[in-house]
């Protein structure tokens, strides 16, 4: 602020208590602006035509000068209103103030380590709750939305249903009849092992119906012992829907927990008393169970020494491999290829010229010589357990606790009894969460129907800095970045819901074939399967259906699809802390903001800048801009690389994508917040904070990231999750950004503001 201006707003405060009718009052008066008073005493009152000259031109330069002096104060006031646009004390403004002040710890310095400034204050307050091995905005928001969930499926008083979202009450009603299940014990399962084939749990097993048990579990049943088979978008002609063939087969999270078993000594332990006394649940003898999962354990071993690493098949276009169905055949002969196809995609009909996608061609030549050289015994124990470990959570209490116990160890979850009807709202949205969606949507959104009319318009702020950042990026040739600014054009959002669930005839017609009763929940999961199975093999050959969602309604998440290069946002995440239409812009755009800048940017991703505009995985960029993004991305590989949780390294490579887009998503979202600045002037700022809305805008990135987490949790998301622990996702991405060290005034070189800044888009 310059000299003038000072002075300028200190002289209008001082008239503040005059403005309105008053100083006109005491004008009529002869009371007032004293300087103005006393010179009309020394003019006197003689009428205008007894004035000299020098009267004259002295009356009209002072009420000249009046008016100037009452037009600046005015227009001072008011640049001052805009720019100093005072506190919001709306009732959302005080809550969400008291919120984001709570999980502060003022005692660090954010220039020192943000993410303990904007989440010290939170994590003290938030002790792990029991049974949880993570905890965090994302996971009290599904908890919310789960409670409101319960309420809508036990309200069966509710009227006007459609017919689908009735079969979502009967589901779960199956699920929470516990005396049934109870009652029924391991029979139902026992009984389909017996239908399978059976399995050398209570004596010796030397069928040969490899090929018969293989068709059964993958079909029947939707599990995937050595490979997984599904129907998608053809990533190179994104107009079709293909039959894909890919890697599968682990029963732990990650071929490192087999490889490496002096580090995950009490893991593979844990893994073994868990399976043995599935075993015995089942009838086996602990001897016997002890000898054969151990077997199994050391199958899998192997077919985790043959498993690509994940941080090897980030480049689609090299693991991209078609070919015909009946080559299958030679690629791996140990599967009986065409038979087995036509039984997952029943009633299909398929030939030998049926195009194949295969994700991992090395892979199954190594898995079809594994199960040449293996036991025939032990291949069909091996499947029959992915059966036995996918029907758990559906059996009686004594499974659900062998399973507890594992996960104890596991993911270092405290022993608790997770409320029954936790897990049958988690399981009705998975099996009908579309019905169950529609009842969710009219219950959470009916009366705010204007938040996803103002969301789709931060999508377009969103995607406008985005593309305007476009023009600064050095790195890129002219014609690439044309080209990508086309795609970004042509990105498709998807808010809220799919339209056809607020339809009830569409909506019945979706889930027409999936029969369900009221009492049975052990075959209303397998006819969930066998739905879900013919529901997949009719998209086959099929043009992809744009408005198809991944994730139901009540999701707390998002996702960019890059073959049809959409970008969904479900209404279960357009909640607090991501979003409330009432904040200050500042909190919003720093919340779900950064999330839509963060699946935007996963279209130019390592993995996503692969697909043009159209979904198809092509080369559509320069070599120059190849070459030029790699050496690019290698700085935030090796910026992450250096990063460590618990002693453990992070793998960069492997989290690359996920921080291409943490870094993309959070530039382009404060870019179109300074963007909405300069359209509609500053916004009123929070109180009791202290901060400027510049701040609060970093502020409340971070807290949404805010999260505890056991070791054993950290560990498993070091090894296999693609994203970086939430530490680094705010850290890491406040570490590259200029306007933050701006803001928060960190000194170059302090940690959060250091030299070597990665930058990409």
């Amino acid at each position: 602020m310059n000299r003038f201006l000072r002075a300028a707003l200190v002289f209008s405060s001082s008239l503040k208590p005059h403005l309105g009718l008053a100083p006109f009052a005491a004008f009529s008066r002869g009371r007032g602006l004293s300087g103005f008073v006393g010179l009309q005493r020394g003019l006197g009152l003689r009428c205008w035509a007894e004035k000299t000259h020098t009267e004259r031109k002295l009356v009209v330069i002072v009420c000249a000068l009046s008016v100037a002096l009452f037009i600046c104060i005015m227009t001072l006031g008011l640049h001052y209103k805009e720019s100093h646009p005072g506190m919001c004390l709306s009732e959302p403004c005080v809550s969400v103030a008291s919120t984001v002040l709570g999980a502060l710890d003022r005692s660090v310095d954010p220039c020192q380590d943000f993410y303990n400034f904007a989440c010290g204050g939170w994590v003290r307050k938030n002790p792990l709750p029991e049974g949880k091995s993570r905890w965090g905005p994302f996971s009290n928001l599904w908890e919310h939305n789960m409670a409101i969930m319960r309420n809508l499926l036990e309200n069966t008083s509710m009227t006007s249903l459609s017919k689908a979202e009735q079969k979502a009450q009967w589901y779960y009603q199956a699920c929470m009849n516990e005396m049934k299940i109870e009652a029924l014990g391991a029979k139902p399962l026992q009984d389909l092992i017996n239908q399978t084939g059976g399995w050398g749990l209570k004596g010796p097993w030397e069928k040969d119906n490899f090929q018969e048990v293989l068709r059964t579990v993958s079909a029947n049943f939707r599990t995937s012992p050595f490979f997984t088979v599904f129907v998608s978008t053809d990533s190179k002609s994104s107009n079709s829907n293909i039959i894909q063939v890919d890697q599968s087969g682990l029963g732990l999270p990650s071929r490192e927990y087999y490889l490496n078993k002096t580090a995950n000594e009490k893991y593979l332990k844990a893994y073994l008393n868990y399976l043995v006394e599935l075993g015995m649940l089942l009838g086996g003898s602990e001897e016997t169970s002890q000898k054969m999962m151990q077997e199994i354990i050391d199958f899998e071993t192997a077919l985790a020494n043959i498993t690509v690493p994940q941080d090897e098949r980030r480049d689609e276009m090299k693991i991209y491999h078609k070919i015909q169905a009946k080559e299958l055949a030679t690629l791996a002969p140990a599967v009986d290829w065409m038979p087995f196809l036509s039984a997952v995609f029943a009633p299909v009909a398929l030939n030998y010229s049926e195009p194949v996608v295969v994700y991992a061609k090395e892979y199954l030549q190594k898995v079809s010589e594994l199960i040449s050289n293996t036991n025939k015994s032990v291949l069909n124990n091996y499947m029959i357990m992915k059966v036995v470990r996918k029907m758990v959570s559906i059996l009686d209490q004594r499974f659900q606790d062998a399973e507890q116990r594992f996960l104890e160890v596991m993911y270092g979850t405290k022993k608790s009894c997770t409320p029954r009807w936790k897990l049958c709202t988690s399981d009705t949205d998975s099996a009908l969460g579309f019905a169950l969606g529609a009842l969710f949507v009219k219950a959470t959104f009916s009366e705010d129907s204007k938040a996803f009319v103002s969301v789709e318009d931060m999508v377009s702020d969103i995607k406008w800095a985005f593309e305007d950042s476009l023009k600064t990026v050095s790195w890129m040739d002219p014609e690439t970045k044309k080209a990508a600014k086309e795609k970004a054009d042509a990105i498709y959002n998807m808010v809220g819901y799919p339209k056809f669930i607020m339809n009830p005839k569409e909506l019945d017609k979706v889930f027409n074939d999936f029969d369900v009763v009221s009492d049975l929940y052990f075959q209303n999961v397998m006819k969930y399967y066998n739905f879900s199975a013919r529901v997949t093999a009719n998209q086959l050959r099929k043009v992809p259906n744009r408005d198809q969602w991944s994730m139901t309604p009540p999701t707390v998440n998002a996702y960019y699809n890059p073959t049809k290069n959409e970008m969904v946002l479900p209404a279960g995440i357009l909640q607090a802390p991501f979003y409330n239409h009432a904040w200050p812009k500042a909190m919003n755009f720093g919340g779900i903001g950064v999330v839509m800048g963060h699946e935007l940017t996963h279209a130019f991703d390592d993995q996503g800048r692969e697909y043009d505009k159209d979904g198809n995985l092509r080369q559509w960029w320069l070599n120059s801009s190849v070459e030029a993004f790699k050496h690019q991305t290698q700085c935030m590989v090796e910026q992450y690389s250096n990063y460590s949780i618990n002693k453990e390294p992070l793998n960069g490579k492997h989290t690359l994508g996920e921080n291409i887009a943490d870094n993309g998503g959070l530039r382009a979202a404060y870019k179109a917040y300074i963007n909405w600045i300069e359209k509609n002037g500053e916004e009123a700022t929070l109180p009791a904070l202290g901060m400027t809305n510049h701040q609060l805008f970093f502020v409340g990135f971070a807290q949404v990231w805010c999260s505890v987490r056991t070791p054993e949790s950290s560990h498993e998301g070091v090894i296999t999750d693609p994203h970086s622990p939430s530490r680094f996702r705010v850290i890491g991405t406040i570490s590259n950004s200029h306007e933050f060290s701006t803001h928060f005034g960190c000194k170059a070189d302090s940690p959060m503001n250091p030299k070597r800044k990665c930058e990409l888009w």
